[in-house]
């Protein structure tokens, strides 16, 4: 299981280097140096039936411009684009536009439940909508977490960890999104019903660096 990528393509590799299946969190692209081959790389690894990524924020951004839809300006994403013109880059673009419309928004395993940004208890029931579709609270609790409707000053949205109470006893939710930890170890917080929360955001393509985790399924 590897965390948000954001383009760290050189971690990345590391992280992928194994002949375990991948379960990437999302957050493939943005901010980093190469969102061109770190997407690259993931398809690859689903072609040949290796891996899968699970939907990000991000990743949802990119899809739904790469659809056409105008969006905010947002530079992140401006780069991220530019890297996946030109004909150097050729395919590129139908590939990751394919994969993101298909990617879910979570995964239940057994007592683990995969997902970028928060948990809802919704879903052990429900199967993800589609991902570049209408967002959902669902689907908005999975890409962003629980947020306040209210901005911190550093002009991220304030979100909440409540959820993390609702996690079913011995249930695990890996998640990204959040980076909760600058230490280079994810971020590990129990629930009041017995549940676990870790957070593997730890800055990749931001300075920081990327989590991954060897799970035996």
């Amino acid at each position: 299981m590897v965390g948000d990528v954001h383009g760290d393509l050189t971690a990345f590799e590391h992280a992928v280097a194994t002949d375990r299946f991948i379960i990437q969190l999302g957050d493939l692209v943005d901010h980093g140096p190469d969102s061109a081959g770190t997407l690259r790389l993931m398809l690859d690894l689903i072609d040949d039936g290796r891996g899968l990524f699970i939907l990000g924020n991000h990743d949802r951004k990119l899809g739904r411009a790469l659809e056409g839809r105008r969006l905010r300006r947002d530079p992140p994403l401006e780069e991220t684009l530019r890297q996946l013109s030109g004909p150097v880059q050729a395919g590129l673009r139908e590939r990751a536009y394919e994969a993101i419309a298909e990617a879910p928004a979570w995964i239940v395993q057994g007592n683990m439940i995969f997902v970028h940004g928060g948990f809802h208890t919704d879903m052990m029931f429900e199967a993800p909508p589609p991902a570049l579709g209408a967002m959902t609270p669902l689907l908005s609790r999975a890409l962003f977490g629980e947020t306040t409707g209210r901005m911190q000053p550093d002009g991220y949205p304030e979100r909440r960890l409540r959820w993390i109470d609702h996690i079913p006893a011995d249930h695990i939710v890996y998640c990204g999104h959040d980076r909760r930890s600058t230490d280079g170890r994810p971020w590990i917080r129990d629930g009041r019903n017995g549940g676990r929360a870790i957070f593997t955001d730890l800055g990749a393509g931001k300075g920081g660096h990327l989590a991954w985790i060897d799970l035996d399924v």
